[in-house]
């Protein structure tokens, strides 16, 4: 059974407050709950932090025994040298996840400390993204 780690940054507690019109009306615990009935598979574990020194000790706790990371770092991802060193230093694959579209929107957003770290970016696509790319995690792990 594959073990994935799903992290989430800043302010992703308020999925289903917070703009709902670019993040949706759905809670990711709400969300957590399907993806888990979706893939039986798949022994989930869930972190999220609005600290960023806290994301980064979670990339290396889980980073050395799962099968895979889904990392959305929110808007650390714009900020954050650590949290993309940290995904450097560790073993696993790394997918990044972004629920809107971050490069259709503001020019800051567009650059990513995590992108060139890991294995690969789903963006735009909402919380489908997660399972996108679980099922990528899913078909690469040992």
């Amino acid at each position: 059974m594959p073990n994935i780690t799903i992290i989430n940054g800043p302010n992703l507690n308020l999925l289903g407050k917070r703009e709902p019109g670019v993040y949706g009306n759905e809670s990711f615990d709400d969300f957590l709950v399907q993806l888990k009935q979706q893939f039986t598979q798949v022994n989930f574990t869930y972190f999220q932090s609005n600290v960023e020194g806290e994301l980064v000790d979670a990339i290396q706790k889980y980073g050395f025994d799962q099968d895979g990371i889904i990392i959305n770092p929110a808007a650390y991802t714009h900020t954050s040298v650590a949290i993309g060193d940290a995904i450097a230093a560790i073993k696993v694959p790394v997918i990044e996840v972004h629920i809107s579209n971050v490069h259709a929107r503001e020019d800051f957003r567009k650059i990513s400390h995590v992108s060139a770290k890991a294995v690969g970016s789903i963006v735009g696509l909402g919380l489908k993204g997660y399972a996108l790319a679980t099922e990528w995690l899913v078909s690469n792990t040992k």
